[in-house]
């Protein structure tokens, strides 16, 4: 391959996997802003909505690793267009959808599609390129996912409030038209022919029979009662899933999960630190939108409520490049623990929220858990493929990415069940509607902040005996890794692997 056209693979991939994570990330992190909007469109309750969310994280924690095979398998440009174009047609059938329904089983869809494009995304762009080049490409796709993240809420609150919340998803889906030409043209294909051809797809269905029912039980069980039959059958399920689970992967050739990683005590403890860090972030945040824009408390509209999240968004990614540095002078686990502290901490002054507080109150706590969260999460993203051998690294971000969903699925779920029976039991008893939504939110922020004290305790595990410092490429990755662990593929091409047949 001549040096232009290698540069020209590099920026192709560099621009359509970076564009592409932009407007996921942006997507994913808007969607909780505009469910209040939604609502009142569609008539179709908050609580109900809130599978939106949770739902798009449940698929995802579903198809992560699953397409991240395919792609080692049939080509990684492929799927990556797959992702693309699922994308797409489920950015239009949310905006076209007159009721909750259409809605969630899009945002279901987007889940797949995200976890897609992000997954075979990165696996194109650490291929186009090798040494300070690659480094540099992972920079930048950490850059546009972190703009897409913080800019989101602001963009998708604006769109609301102006041409309505369907142009987010028509916006989204024109963006990710316009990447499948530079793909097709400008990306080269990539696979890796070492690697067994079988497809864990039943880890993936099981995945989610785990998951959905727990999801269902921890939503509905104040309402159906705790020991009531729905909500024990869901667990039942959870349970018969998860030994199904097990089971399924201690037999199958190139298994979803490889459960030896489990006796690794340092990757369990930093993937358990990552689920909780980006968990409780994700819930807080989806309570924080709808607390902010209801007539009874703040009264925002979409776009005053994505505008009053973005001092949490540039927290976090002022903070992102300060972490390796902070790693250096005080270690991994110290930093991890300092994280976690200072999650609990904020979780605990919104604990004393009241009708009384006005936005000013919510900014510092606020910014608190998110800089918190980047503290925990870019030194247990790097430290997560740092301790194990050189090649389980991919099944180990496997691991990582995977955890990041299901955190974002589990806590939104808790604490949409904690705000919606706080609030009903308040009202129930007599108070104020905003007395009684302040009261919601005050013991939604207490449930996370119980889970970050826990995280606290599990900073211990995490950085004792790793047996390799990270990588360059490993420390870039985990700044930009808010919503992924990233790790380099083997770098072979279809050339390569015509050439090894």
């Amino acid at each position: 391959m001549t040096s232009p056209t290698s540069k020209r693979y590099a920026l192709g991939a560099l621009i359509a996997t970076s564009v592409s994570a932009l407007v996921v990330n942006a997507n994913t992190s808007a969607v909780s802003i505009l469910i209040p909007a939604i609502s009142e469109d569609t008539g179709t309750p908050t609580d109900t909505l809130q599978w939106a969310v949770t739902g798009y994280s449940l698929v995802g924690a579903a198809v992560i690793v699953t397409s991240g095979s395919l792609g080692d398998v049939f080509g990684r440009r492929k799927i990556f267009l797959g992702g693309l174009f699922l994308f797409i047609a489920s950015c239009v059938l949310i905006a076209l959808s007159q009721e909750g329904v259409g809605v969630i089983a899009g945002r279901c869809i987007q889940g797949a599609a995200g976890a897609t494009i992000l997954a075979c995304g990165m696996s194109l762009l650490s291929a186009s390129s090798t040494g300070k080049e690659q480094l540099r490409a992972v920079t930048l796709w950490g850059a546009a996912s972190a703009v897409g993240a913080a800019a989101g809420p602001l963009v998708g609150g604006l769109l609301a409030s102006t041409l309505g919340w369907q142009g987010l998803f028509w916006i989204d889906a024109a963006i990710a038209v316009l990447c499948i030409p530079v793909t097709l043209i400008a990306v080269q294909e990539s696979l890796d022919p070492t690697r067994p051809r079988s497809i864990d797809l039943a880890g993936t269905v099981l995945i989610a029979a785990i998951l959905a029912p727990l999801i269902f039980a921890l939503t509905n069980g104040s309402a159906w009662g705790w020991v009531s039959l729905p909500t024990l059958g869901c667990f039942a399920i959870t349970i018969l899933a998860t030994i199904g689970f097990v089971l399924v992967e201690s037999r199958v050739k190139a298994p979803l999960l490889d459960l030896g990683l489990l006796r690794n005590k340092i990757l369990v403890g930093a993937t358990l630190s990552i689920l909780l860090g980006s968990g409780t972030v994700n819930a807080i945040m989806y309570v924080v939108s709808l607390y902010f824009q209801d007539p009874s408390t703040l009264g925002m509209d979409a776009f005053q409520a994505g505008l009053a999240t973005l001092p949490v968004a540039a927290a976090a990614v002022v903070l992102a490049p300060l972490i390796t540095p902070i790693v250096g002078r005080i270690g991994a686990r110290t930093t991890i623990a300092v994280g976690f502290i200072i999650m609990a901490v904020s979780f605990a002054a919104l604990a004393f929220v009241q009708d009384t507080w006005t936005y000013a109150l919510f900014v510092l706590p606020l910014i608190g858990v998110a800089a918190g969260m980047s503290l925990q999460n870019g030194p247990c993203s790097s430290i997560s493929t740092a301790c194990v051998e050189p090649r389980e690294v991919g099944a180990a971000s496997g691991v990582s990415n995977m955890a990041r969903y299901v955190g974002a699925a589990v806590m939104t779920a808790i604490v949409a069940s904690v705000y919606g029976s706080v609030s009903a039991n308040r009202l129930a008893e007599g108070a104020t509607e905003s007395a009684a939504l302040a009261d919601a939110f005050s013991w939604s922020s207490i449930s996370m902040g119980i889970w970050c004290v826990l995280g606290i305790a599990l900073a211990l595990l995490v950085a004792r005996g790793v047996t390799r410092k990270p990588t360059e490429f490993e420390y870039a990755s985990a700044a930009a890794s808010t919503s992924h662990t990233l790790t380099p593929p083997d770098v072979v091409t279809t050339a390569d692997a015509a050439a090894s047949r």
